[in-house]
């Protein structure tokens, strides 16, 4: 896999040397079982896979590469280039400004962009109406078009479901930019609906199937769907993609019951005139983060702490994963680790903050687990451990603790 130069700050002593081991254990990536550092009176349990994925990385090339080669122009960043405060600020310390914010509000004015600026597409990618906006006002976009490749797959399968004539299913945040951008090119290619979650899939199922008014289609979905979207027409073919970020297992989910759902109605020998198989369209990262998280699932720990952006899709998604057997907390820096006593965290559900006493338990020998989003830096990763050791008194420093888990000579 292509090695992309990203800026230095953002790598971590002590993350490097742990991902170095397990990908020389395991090139395959066949083994997601976490990696565990000890350091006495603090046990860390640290996922196989987390921070940076080849879409975020190859973003912050770009955006770097931007910057060094247009010293005096005015540049621009779509919208937040990736989910992540600690990237996004460092970019407009250095001079960026954002033209949306990430519910495509706008943060700067049209008319104050010119032909002579720098416009970079985020890895989300963009709707093709702001690229023919772009292209209208004389600003080129694909030398700092940074779209995530996988992100770009997914508009691929909608095009030839489109070309098949199968309406499109997306499942995915209707708010968030990657699934604006791909509501907009799937619709660009056939009739096309955003849904949430399996209740809302089955909502439409029941349509289909006759068991449901189809006019609860139009009030459940307003704004969800394409222009001139007719229910009798076009739930008749129907495929799933989705936003890379969502859960797989939801994703599979979904899939699963409108094949279900088309046998039903219409028998086995004809499914493939109704549904097509289009298996899973999120990203590799996603799933390798989504995967460690399932087998973090399997270890015993006192807490986990989830790291990354707040409005990060697929950090939340672990945050979900984790929360099902750990007391979990959801942080997007050091900072957040108030002292041993408090944490301030993220409610992702209710979009609030809260701080929570007493998370770290009383007792000889506590175990964390630790894991992040896929954009979020290793020396973000490495700030919230620093920051954990700093309240124990500590058996063993950093590299002691590595090369006592075999890491390092």
């Amino acid at each position: 896999m292509k090695q992309f130069e990203i800026p230095s700050f953002y790598k971590s002593d002590f993350i490097a040397p742990i991902k170095n081991y397990r990908k020389t254990l395991d090139p395959r990536k066949r083994d997601f079982a976490p990696t565990v550092v000890d350091f006495g009176p603090l046990r860390i349990v640290l996922a196989r896979h987390f921070g940076f994925c080849y879409g975020v990385e190859n973003a912050i090339e770009i955006a770097y590469k931007a910057i060094e080669e247009n010293q005096g122009k005015k540049i621009y960043m779509l919208s937040q280039m990736i989910h992540n405060p600690v990237v996004n600020q460092d970019l407009q310390d250095r001079g960026l400004s954002f033209i949306l914010d990430t519910e495509g509000n706008q943060l700067t004015p049209w008319n104050e962009v010119t032909s002579n600026d720098i416009v970079i597409i985020p890895a989300f990618g963009t709707t093709l109406e702001i690229e023919q906006r772009l292209a209208s006002m004389g600003i080129e976009t694909h030398q700092y078009n940074t779209t995530c490749p996988f992100v770009e797959k997914v508009w691929k399968m909608a095009s030839k479901l489109g070309t098949d004539d199968y309406s499109i299913i997306i499942h995915g945040k209707f708010k968030h930019e990657e699934t604006q951008a791909t509501f907009s090119h799937s619709n660009a290619e056939s009739k096309s609906i955003v849904i949430k979650d399996i209740d809302e899939a089955r909502i439409i199922g029941e349509i289909i199937l006759g068991q449901r008014h189809k006019e609860e289609f139009y009030a459940t979905f307003k704004g969800r769907y394409s222009d001139g979207f007719d229910v009798d027409i076009d739930l008749l073919k129907v495929g799933v993609i989705n936003q890379t970020t969502m859960l797989a297992s939801e994703t599979h989910e979904i899939a699963e019951y409108f094949k279900t759902v088309m046998i039903e109605k219409y028998g086995e020998s004809e499914i493939k005139k109704h549904y097509a198989d289009t298996r899973d369209t999120l990203c590799y990262a996603t799933n390798d983060n989504q995967q460690s998280t399932y087998e973090l699932l399997n270890q015993e720990a006192d807490l986990a702490i989830v790291v990354g952006g707040y409005n990060s899709s697929n950090t939340s998604h672990l945050v979900d994963l984790c929360a099902t057997k750990f007391n979990t907390y959801f942080v997007n820096g050091p900072q957040e680790l108030i002292n041993e006593h408090q944490i301030r965290h993220f409610d992702y559900a209710t979009k609030t903050h809260l701080v929570s006493a007493d998370y770290l338990p009383k007792k000889e020998k506590t175990t964390v687990v630790v894991t992040s989003g896929a954009s979020c830096p290793d020396s973000v990763i490495e700030a919230v451990i620093d920051r954990l050791l700093s309240f124990y008194n500590l058996d063993t420093d950093k590299p002691t603790a590595l090369k006592n888990a075999g890491i390092i000579e």
